[in-house]
């Protein structure tokens, strides 16, 4: 308004209206402005959103103004904080620009007190320049807990805010799904870098960790991403734990094996570091290639292989207990049973055992009358040699210090949960009655057979029958753990051998829990026959074969007679198998399934069959204990019995041609086994080899080196393994991506051992 010309008397009659601004929303006035606060267009624009954005944005001038904002919205909205030296300036209208687009979704506050920033976790602000922190106080559910901060280090422009702000809204880690180069997040997107943790589902959590620790030390510079193995070419993964993928378009991914988190972080604040690294790969690379043979570079133990990958992983120890020469034999007389695993702690297999062993202590705890514990044979050989542990791992139950069971089973979880619950029943199992009799069969009795789902196993026996009864308790003692067997002596009324019609001595075989309960007669006395015709009885008329169960039905020698099938098979399909498994009793060969959903190493069989899967469900004849034939079942004929039968019988007769031949090579480790004597003559030449050690001499062993070069595993003589706390992990790279220390590859890892 020009005054002298135009007479708006409201305003132009005060003394100081030509020094004036007057802000309005309609017809009401907001606010007075002082002329010299607006001195360009971003102190207008400033000053004009500062008074709109009331409510958008907070002014505070103390700290306790600050807290108190923080602490109404920790677990509700983030807020941005900013800082400028003076209002009026760009960086000023920058801020407002941005609360006028995000005003709604975070919390504004703005200062021009030097001394919040101070306050706000800048130990040395520079209070010349605008700055500005993202506060992360929506994940803040604690009002004791700070919110986290993090930097914007670019300078204050409505571009770089925008830009910020994005980025904190992106998901803190992201799970690929895909394959990794054709991934795009808004980090890429902005022109920042992803990194890549390689992980895997058995260290997920600890892998997941691992990239969100990462994660927040790179806000604001690069993304984090978790990759599944799975996704990746299988050679790259080897050395590799760390990707990182660039924004610029058809730069290929790079993987790098990296010793710790601290390294990740370097990487993408120092440009150079990649190059430098892989140049520093390439050369070992170079020089091991010129040392070494090149098949060294084979990893031919997949334990080892396993166990060195994960050797970061925290083992939930606290339920074993650990035992020494000093404890071992008070330990068993404290318990009924007392299952003790002997182990050695640099020995691959025994720490792969180990995992089981403490999911298994998981499965059982708080069960009455049975303790979980260790022994470290390389700490306490003198309890291993007077316990006649000859080989590693080795697992024994005592039952109150006195008569022990060895395991031999398969190492997995449920074999192990499996045969100590069953070592808690006595074997065999005398009943005293033909209730008792009953209610074993249907397997309520004894209760802890209560959750077996498999064949129950009984003795009837009568008083003329003491030799077979002998035996059988004797076939007991061996299958402990393995077959519950129950042992009935009948009286004159023989009632129990009536009913199932039976005379002793006999077996019954109650299978699914009672349903079905068949009778079989005991014409072999021996012990050794009756425990392999036990064995034999307990194998399914048509089994699912799977990794755990292939060795019984190998160890027959019979052909195998195969239906694989992507899935469950079909119930026309199952009907006529089983018709066919059953109408031939003690049959020539196995008749069996498998699933290559829940067995897919099936798919790999298939391929040595046929160099491609075809399509299923298939069935397959092969005998692979003479001359490896397989042969294929016409893809036109429909899987009945009648038509199995026929084409069998071509078999025998020699019309029908083989798909393949099986070679008739050992299956060998693609290594020679290593001679430790005769590296040890080579390297000491003048220390003469000792064979052999007299009981009691102990001398000063030192464990070997894991293939990464650290000690698998350290322990201290009667002491738990000290596991790294899960709070920490800015350490390593756990899990999936352990330390390579040196970052020595595959190809050195034989030539130290």
């Amino acid at each position: 308004v020009n005054c002298p010309k135009d007479d708006v008397s409201r305003y132009c009659g005060r003394e100081d209206a030509l020094r004036k601004a007057y802000l309005f929303r309609g017809n009401i006035l907001i606010r007075e402005f002082p002329t010299d606060a607006l001195f360009d267009v971003n102190s207008i624009v400033a000053n004009v959103l500062f008074a709109l954005l009331f409510n958008e944005v907070k002014y505070v001038e103390t700290l306790a103004d600050l807290q108190n904002i923080e602490n109404t919205l920790k677990g509700k909205s983030n807020m941005v904080f900013a800082y400028v030296p003076a209002t009026g300036t760009a960086e000023h209208r920058a801020v407002m620009e941005a609360a006028f687009a995000y005003g709604t979704v975070h919390q504004f506050v703005l200062t021009t007190e030097a001394t919040l920033l101070k306050d706000a976790g800048n130990d040395e602000p520079d209070v010349s320049s605008a700055q500005l922190l993202f506060c992360h106080c929506q994940r803040a559910m604690d009002l004791a807990q700070p919110c986290r901060r993090t930097a914007m280090e670019q300078a204050l422009t409505i571009l770089n805010i925008h830009r910020h702000l994005k980025l904190m809204g992106a998901p803190l880690v992201t799970e690929v799904a895909e394959d990794p180069e054709k991934v795009s997040t808004v980090h890429l997107q902005l022109g920042l870098p992803l990194v890549f943790i390689l992980s895997q589902k058995e260290t997920y959590e600890a892998d997941r960790r691992t990239a969100e620790f990462v994660a927040w030390k790179l806000l604001g510079k690069a993304g984090v991403a978790l990759l599944s193995r799975d996704l990746v070419d299988k050679n790259v993964l080897l050395r590799s734990n760390v990707a990182l993928k660039t924004p610029v378009e058809g730069v290929p991914i790079k993987y790098l094996a990296l010793e710790d988190t601290n390294e990740v972080i370097t990487l993408v604040e120092d440009k150079n570091k990649v190059e430098q690294i892989q140049e520093d790969e390439e050369e070992d690379e170079e020089d091991e290639d010129e040392k070494e043979n090149n098949n060294q570079d084979i990893q031919d133990d997949q334990v080892v292989e396993a166990v060195s990958r994960d050797k970061k992983r925290e083992l939930p120890l606290e339920q074993i207990l650990v035992l020494t020469e000093e404890t071992f034999h008070s330990a068993l007389l404290e318990t009924a049973r007392t299952v003790v695993l002997f182990y050695a702690s640099w020995e691959a297999v025994s720490l792969a055992v180990l995992r089981s062993y403490t999911e298994v202590a998981d499965h059982l705890k708080g069960t009455q009358g049975v303790l979980l514990s260790r022994v470290n044979c390389w700490d306490w050989p003198g309890v291993c040699t007077k316990e006649n542990v000859t080989q590693f791992p080795t697992i024994k139950i005592y039952e109150k210090g006195e008569r022990s069971v060895m395991y031999d089973g398969m190492w997995g979880t449920e074999e192990l949960t499996s045969f100590i619950m069953l070592s808690r029943v006595s074997c065999p199992l005398k009943l005293a009655t033909i209730e008792e009799a009953e209610e074993y069969l249907r397997g309520e009795f004894p209760s802890e057979l209560s959750s077996y789902h498999h064949t129950l196993v009984l003795g009837v026996f009568s008083t003329a029958t003491s030799e077979a009864k002998k035996a059988f308790e004797e076939a007991g003692n061996l299958l402990s753990g393995h077959v519950p067997m129950g042992m009935y002596l009948e009286d004159d009324t023989l009632a129990l051998s009536r009913k199932y019609a039976v005379s002793p001595p006999a077996l019954l075989l109650a299978r699914s829990g009672g349903q079905s309960v068949e009778g079989i007669a005991l014409s072999k006395e021996s012990t050794q026959d009756m425990v392999q015709m036990i064995r034999y009885e307990l194998l399914d008329i048509f089994p699912e074969m799977t990794v755990q169960n292939l060795p019984r039905y190998l160890e027959l020698g019979k052909p195998f007679l195969i239906l694989f099938s992507d899935g469950d098979i079909g119930q026309m399909e199952s009907e006529e198998m089983l018709k066919l498994a059953k109408g031939r009793p003690h049959q020539g060969f196995v008749a069996c399934w498998l699933n290559l959903k829940k067995t897919p190493v099936g798919r790999g069989v298939l391929k040595a069959y046929f160099a491609t899967v075809p399509s299923l469900p298939v069935l397959v004849w092969v005998n692979l204990h003479a001359g490896g034939q397989v042969f294929k079942f016409p893809a036109e004929q429909s899987i009945t019995e009648v038509n199995i039968l026929s084409w069998l019988e071509k078999l025998k007769a020699g019309l029908e041609i083989p798909s393949s031949t099986l070679s008739e090579e050992d299956w060998k480790p693609p290594l020679p086994a290593y001679d430790f004597l005769q590296m040890m003559e080579m390297t000491v030449p003048e220390s003469p080899v000792h064979t052999s050690h007299h009981p009691g001499d102990t001398p000063v062993q030192h464990p070997p080196e894991s293939p990464g070069g650290d000690s698998v595993v350290q322990e201290e003589p009667s002491q738990e393994i000290q596991a790294e706390k899960i709070g920490s992990p800015g350490r390593d790279l756990r899990g999936t991506a352990p330390r390579l220390a040196a970052r020595e590859k595959q190809g050195k890892r034989h030539s130290e051992l």
